[in-house]
């Protein structure tokens, strides 16, 4: 544990991690507000749909951003350590630079795949109980957008005391292009 501490408060890592996980983070919780808002609230809401929908989706989008991280990560990794033999005029092959480098990728990259399964896990909640016979699709479609929207807010609050500016302006803005998006939907499946 206190070696993960130690790579997340290096100066190389804290602000990539940071940047990877709220983009991931914005990027699966639009996309789980929009099958909410384009399956949940359709005239037959199929319970088995909304769910295995988010599931699969998040699934997908935690395994795309976690490849890809990895991928670029690993280049970018790759890279400093070529140039730093290359300075040094030896082989880094198997040392504590290269295990350390290697560590660190693999960490970013389990953050961004974990990031949209944490955020599946708040929206998916209310669809849950519904399973469970305690609420019924609609409401828990209502639930779900409001959870969705709320981790918008968390997020711009992060985001605000993170940057030193107003928080609370960060995390309506959020809730604003969160809702925007759920309009749009919304407006989309009425058409439709």
């Amino acid at each position: 544990m206190r070696n993960l501490k130690e790579k997340l408060r290096r100066e190389d890592v804290g602000p990539i991690i940071r940047r990877l996980f709220i983009n991931t983070l914005f990027d699966s919780t639009f996309m789980l507000l929009g099958i909410v808002v384009g399956v949940a609230f359709a005239a037959e809401a199929s319970l088995g749909v909304v769910l295995v929908t988010m599931v699969t989706s998040s699934l997908a989008l935690g395994i795309s951003t976690g490849v890809s991280v990895y991928e670029a990560e690993s280049l970018e990794r790759e890279r400093k350590i070529t140039k730093l033999e290359s300075a040094l005029f030896r082989d880094l092959k198997g040392t504590k630079i290269e295990k350390t480098a290697r560590s660190i990728v693999i960490l970013i990259s389990l953050i961004n795949f974990s990031t949209p399964l944490v955020s599946c896990a708040v929206a998916i909640t209310p669809f849950i109980l519904t399973a469970l016979n305690i609420l019924e699709v609609h409401i828990a479609s209502w639930l779900s957008a409001t959870l969705v929207l709320s981790t918008l807010f968390c997020a711009g609050i992060y985001l605000g005391k993170l940057g030193k500016r107003n928080p609370w302006i960060k995390g309506v803005r959020m809730v604003i292009f969160g809702l925007i998006a759920f309009t749009i939907g919304f407006l989309l499946n009425a058409l439709i």
